[in-house]
């Protein structure tokens, strides 16, 4: 459990500045939380927990004042938990486009914790998504968005019935919501 706190503590500590992208700003941190109880119910790891709350450090801590490297997070939380953070960290240096391709081509060949932690990721987007759309988003970037995360989803499938389910759950709100609101 001292893991959990760790990493826990060190995601607060680096996300405390950032909001989400929806209309309300939430605090960042809420979006980890919701990743890191979705594996909890999942029975994953301390590892993997702990990576949950640490799988957006290296990619978002820059832009928001406090980088953060691999080996950062090796040297506080070991090897095991910096490794999945590094599989299911995007390359901000490639362009978009090319990061969300690269996600569906590496979902289906990366280990199983990083499969989790990124299918967490993805239901934790979807719920955020539906209940606080980013503004300006217009219809077609949602159902975008929806799509891409279900290619994303695929390739983790298989090593959580717990998050395939929730994933499952998730589209099918998000595909009544896009219904409702087109």
């Amino acid at each position: 459990m001292d893991l959990i706190l760790r990493a826990e503590a060190f995601a607060r500590e680096v996300h405390a500045r950032q909001t989400r992208k929806g209309a309300a700003a939430e605090p960042y941190i809420i979006h980890l939380e919701d990743v890191a109880a979705l594996l909890t119910a999942a029975a994953a790891t301390a590892e993997t927990i702990a990576a949950g709350w640490l799988h957006d450090t290296i990619e978002d801590g820059h832009a928001h004042g406090c980088p953060v490297t691999l080996h950062d997070l090796a040297a506080r939380l070991g090897w095991p938990v910096a490794a999945i953070v590094a599989e299911v960290t995007d390359d901000k240096l490639v362009p978009k486009a090319l990061r969300k391709d690269l996600q569906i081509r590496h979902a289906p060949r990366a280990s199983p914790p990083a499969r989790m932690v990124k299918l967490a990721d993805k239901i934790s987007n979807l719920r955020a998504l539906i209940a606080s759309p980013p503004a300006g988003w217009e219809h077609g970037r949602k159902v975008e968005y929806l799509g891409w995360a279900a290619r994303v989803a695929t390739g983790c499938r298989g090593v959580s019935p717990v998050l395939d389910e929730a994933f499952e759950r998730a589209y099918r709100e998000g595909l009544r919501w896009l219904a409702e609101t087109a």
